[in-house]
């Protein structure tokens, strides 16, 4: 019988109604040490299917996002932990690179290069690819800095860089754009806003263009044809979107 090798790590996962996804993700890491699921009292099948691999759920109201992973890194009980999304995949090749380096490497932290797909097609360009964002890490010398959107990890030493990439199944569809734009640009701005950051003509008339430059044309997003035109459009409306609720709030403030 062959020998199953277990992946050495916690892996921890946040939850919202993603019965689409969270099985997907599951499977990926079945043969983890650990998985920890932290769930925001889903409506869905999320939980049942949680519990089928693992009986680490817990519940817990939202928090914010930084703050929530931070309760699902809490909970593990392995020295290292990845942090993964229910729209992510872990492949086989990463898993032995994982294991390699973490027996290897002298690092405290590891940055993934994200493979992400927009309805169905890999996006190569745009600034999309590779995407590296910091997932794996030593449980006591890592964190998530306290932000309101795109939360982060902060590793204490030295970090490194995997070059198999974590799979990543976002936006399936331009309503899912639409429908998360609207509420990351809210904490986006907020960011802004607590930061000091204001929001005026120029903003509202040069960011947006400057995303869209940014990344149609100086990312070359225009390689990846239609999508590409579409996803530097979207961003720039991203963009105003955000700068724009950046000056709502100023302006009720008056």
């Amino acid at each position: 019988m062959k020998e199953i090798r277990l992946l050495p790590l916690s892996v921890v996962i946040v939850t919202k109604n993603e019965e689409a996804n969270i099985e997907d993700a599951l499977k990926s890491v079945a043969d983890a040490q650990e998985i920890v699921v932290v769930d925001s009292f889903s409506a869905d099948r999320t939980v049942e299917i949680c519990r089928k691999y693992t009986d680490k759920v817990h519940q817990q109201e939202w928090q914010g996002f930084a703050r929530q992973k931070q309760t699902a890194v809490d909970f593990a009980q392995g020295p290292w932990v990845l942090i993964l999304d229910a729209d992510e995949r872990v492949t086989p090749e990463l898993k032995e690179e994982i294991r390699d380096s973490m027996a290897q490497s002298r690092c405290n932290g590891f940055y993934l290069p994200r493979e992400n797909y927009f309805i169905g097609e890999w996006i190569r360009h745009g600034g999309w690819w590779p995407d590296h964002t910091l997932r794996l890490f030593r449980k006591d010398r890592g964190r998530l800095e306290p932000r309101e959107v795109h939360e982060k990890v902060v590793v204490d030493g030295a970090v490194g860089y995997l070059k198999n990439p974590l799979r990543h199944f976002t936006y399936r569809s331009i309503s899912d754009f639409m429908e998360r734009m609207e509420r990351y640009s809210t904490l986006a701005a907020r960011e802004i806003i607590r930061k000091g950051g204001r929001a005026g003509v120029s903003s509202l008339m040069l960011k947006p263009g400057a995303t869209f430059i940014r990344m149609y044309v100086l990312q070359r997003g225009f390689l990846d044809g239609t999508r590409g035109l579409v996803l530097a459009a979207l961003y720039s409306y991203y963009t105003f979107l955000k700068y724009a609720k950046v000056w709502e709030a100023t302006v009720r403030k008056i």
